[in-house]
């Protein structure tokens, strides 16, 4: 059975959130979009161990549906076997900074709630921190 094209989202949206979180629809975006502003050009393997948890299914779909949106540019070299690199685009960068502020919030929730981080789970499990 043959995929369908997804719809463009192109609105109509209530306000400005809406169209962002638009974009953002998905559980692994932001962490994506983090991932590639913090490490800059990633191969298809180093987001997937940078974004633990996340499918190759849903890390294809994600980074599909993000280029199509203009935040991700995929580089393919013509190599064997052939080499693929991701990174932001200039709105990638942009939608990035504007997340900033919701990423404040949520390191203040983890605090304010004493909510476990997936790197201090990580170590306490290994004897480290």
């Amino acid at each position: 059975m043959a995929a369908r094209a997804k719809a463009p989202r192109v609105g109509p949206y209530l306000c400005g959130i809406d169209a962002a979180f638009d974009v953002l629809s998905g559980k692994w975006k932001a962490l994506i979009l983090w991932e590639l502003h913090a490490h800059g050009v990633r191969r298809f393997a180093e987001l997937r161990r940078g974004v633990p948890g996340v499918s190759e299914k849903m890390l294809t779909q994600h980074l599909r549906e993000m280029e199509e949106d203009a935040l991700v540019h995929r580089e393919v070299y013509a190599e064997v076997p052939p080499r693929v690199e991701y990174s932001l685009t200039e709105h990638g960068h942009t939608l990035n900074e504007a997340l900033g502020a919701l990423g404040a919030w949520g390191e203040e929730r983890i605090r304010r709630e004493r909510c476990e981080v997936v790197g201090q789970v990580e170590a306490a499990a290994h004897g480290q921190g």
